[in-house]
């Protein structure tokens, strides 16, 4: 944010000199990023944090000043003469879509002469946007009171409005609007837009449109200021790549009370500088009140949270300086309800910390006395670190998806629960791309993480990263009948790895947090799972996760072009029995023995059951089994068989095994596999 050091000299009396005040409000939170000399003037760039949003215009710097130099706060009033038609007469606003714009306001001034804007004005403009070049007066005036004020505003030519309303609404899919930077835009349903009885004539709080902005041969305009959600915006903004100084500040909530003023400022300008009559009225639509809540300050725990005493008497003065009222007020408790400007003042902490600021960090000694407690991490969050850990060194970049799902993803795979899915009460807009079709309302709680994963695999194949492997840890929320649903942490990872590799991955999670855990595979009933190369995972009969190869018609569902793998996993599973302090093992000095099997066996058999026969043979020698290939010869084995190779090692960790001990255990696999799964060896 760039403010002028003589636009903020209307507000508030700089009687410092610049160093001073920049050091001063980077101390208060407004980092000072750097100023430049424009004539007699100082553009100065302050870093406005997110939370921040009321110092988006001078009125929030002014007031920052004015509480830190304790001085004097002049906000122009605003006075205005009215003709006797009413706005309401021959106009009207429908207001269809409140969940996307809160409010919308609009006036109406007849006789307007745009051209040129003076002098000053333009000064004014270009030392807080750099290049700025001037429209007209009309369009300069907006950009100067949203520049003053914070709030964005937007000046259509009347004349050009059709039907005689102005609908805000949701887009229609792939309604197109031409922006007046005069590129044209095809919006989605979710998009908040601003149109007359037969097009958009604005996509709300980002851009204006070409059909209707305001020219020279403009004589009618109607001011609006509106309050969008700003989750809307931030979600067009990033869809369309369209980004502006409004969408930027309608992207953080803007003060509810302040649009009003913004628009009667605006039309007293207009009027001052283009002339005009101002039509009697305002329509205002949607909400037109905002109730902040009381939050309390016990002042012991100034000392407690700020290491030093802040005498009492000082607290309110402070807290009232910055536009907070004062319910309740003792010599231990102070009540206040925070300004409207202010939505980032909702707990105890937060108004310490705006006393701190203002009374000055910098008179906290090094030495203050801050009780702190040395913290332990707990075991989830020691089991999340190892599994990072081995995640990203096999190669997995970890992910961050959304908790809320379309309906279709979650029905496809739900592998921990068959209850319905929690509904929530505010979808989210504008989270998915155009290429997902037919998804519906992202309202479904995530019962999985599954699907989220493959879709940030359709993502980034559709952009070129086709070997995108990922992973992410993340909550689901599992529904139950007769109480509260259960939110279990999970782990899914998604990659370009066949079965074995992932299945390879899931042995080598467990094991990392026990080496002496062994897993059970059994068949995958899940449709969007290879059912030939997809396992549930089981530990002591227990399901614990899943993993497998996406089928075909998994790969339809998700819109994916090639192969890939899924897996998920329960984290109490890997809790469960996790050593998270560091063992020590010895290795055996011994040399390994290795015998190949290659053993004829049902198509039906799985490599789970007779790996698990092989090791459970080999007795103590036993070290590794390791699969090597599969071989079918039907004229030789005959239908429905299939051949087996696999390798595998034994070793003594005291002595050097001999080929009689080898030769038994050899002896010992093979008759256990011909007895539970009728196996016969090929010599």
């Amino acid at each position: 944010m760039i403010v002028s050091w003589n636009w903020l000299k209307d507000y508030v009396d700089l009687n410092m000199d610049h160093d001073e005040l920049v050091e001063r409000l980077t101390m208060s939170g407004l980092n000072h990023e750097g100023s430049k000399q424009i004539g007699d003037d100082f553009a100065i760039d302050l870093e406005v944090t997110s939370n921040r949003p009321d110092c988006l215009g001078h009125f929030g710097v002014a007031r920052e000043i004015a509480v830190l130099y304790q001085t004097e706060l002049n906000i122009p009033t605003v006075e205005l003469a009215s003709s006797k038609e009413k706005i309401a007469d021959s106009f009207k606003v429908e207001l269809d879509c409140e969940d996307l714009c809160y409010r919308f306001t609009a006036r109406l001034i007849r006789g307007v002469k745009v051209g040129p804007s003076p002098g000053w004005l333009v000064t004014r403009l270009q030392a807080v946007f750099p290049g700025y070049k001037s429209i007209n007066n009309v369009a300069d005036i907006t950009n100067y009171v949203m520049m003053e004020t914070g709030q964005p505003l937007h000046a259509f030519d009347y004349g050009k409005i059709k039907g005689g309303k102005i609908v805000v609404r949701s887009a229609t899919k792939d309604e197109e609007f031409l922006a007046i930077n005069h590129d044209r835009y095809r919006l989605d349903e979710g998009v908040c837009v601003i149109a007359d009885s037969e097009r958009p004539m604005a996509v709300g709080g980002v851009m204006g449109g070409a059909d209707s902005e305001v020219s020279e041969q403009t004589v009618d305009i109607l001011i609006e200021a509106a309050e969008f959600s700003p989750m809307s915006i931030r979600s067009t903004a990033r869809q369309l790549n369209l980004h502006s100084p409004a969408s930027h500040r309608f992207e953080r909530p803007i003060d509810p009370t302040g649009t009003d003023y913004a628009s009667q400022r605006c039309c007293q300008m207009i009027l001052d500088l283009a002339g005009g009559e101002l039509a009697g009225g305002i329509i205002d639509e949607g909400r037109s009140s905002f109730h902040a809540v009381e939050v309390t300050l016990r002042f012991r725990q100034l000392k407690r949270i700020l290491g030093i005493e802040i005498p009492a008497d000082v607290v309110p003065g402070i807290l009232a300086a910055l536009g907070c009222e004062i319910i309740k007020s003792d010599e231990s408790v102070l009540t206040v309800i925070p300004p409207t400007w202010r939505r980032d003042l909702s707990r105890e902490c937060d108004l310490i910390e705006e006393v701190g600021r203002i009374y000055g960090f910098d008179k906290i000694p090094e030495t203050a006395d801050v009780p702190m407690a040395a913290t332990v991490k707990r075991n989830e969050d020691r089991v999340a670190i190892k599994i990072r850990s081995l995640m990203t060194a096999a190669g997995f970049d970890e992910s961050m998806t959304a908790s809320l799902v379309p309906e279709p993803w979650s029905v496809e795979f739900s592998p921990w629960t068959d209850q319905a899915p929690l509904v929530s009460s505010q979808p989210m807009l504008g989270v998915l791309e155009k290429a997902s079709k037919d998804i519906g309302r992202v309202e479904f709680a995530r019962r999985s993480l599954v699907p989220s994963l493959l879709e940030s695999r359709r993502i980034n194949e559709h952009r070129g990263g086709e070997e995108a492997e990922l992973f992410e840890i993340a909550k689901v929320y599992l529904p139950n009948v007769d109480s509260l649903p259960s939110e279990p942490l999970k782990l899914s990872f998604v990659g370009s790895r066949d079965y074995y590799a992932m299945k390879g991955l899931v042995d080598a999670l467990f094991v990392e947090m026990n080496p002496g855990t062994k897993l059970d595979y059994k068949l995958c009933e899940e449709k969007i799972m290879n059912r030939s190369r997809g396992s549930v995972v089981q530990l002591n009969g227990k399901t614990v996760g899943f993993v497998g190869e996406v089928s075909s018609y998994g790969q339809a569902k998700f819109q994916l072009r090639k192969a890939c793998s899924v897996a998920e996993l329960d984290v109490s599973a890997l809790l469960m029995g996790a050593i998270l302090v560091p063992q020590h093992e010895k290795i055996s000095g011994q040399p390994p023995v290795t015998r190949d099997f290659n053993f004829v066996v049902d198509e039906s058999l799985r490599w789970n059951d007779l790996s698990k026969s092989v090791s459970e043979a080999a007795g103590e020698i036993f070290e590794s089994v390791e699969y090597v290939e599969t071989f079918r010869n039907t004229a030789k084995d005959g239908p429905d068989k299939k051949r087996i190779l696999l390798s595998v090692k034994f070793r003594s960790s005291s002595t050097t095994l001999t080929g009689e001990d080898a030769d038994h255990a050899c002896q010992s696999i093979i008759a256990s596999c011909r007895e539970k799964h009728d196996a016969s060896l090929v010599s």
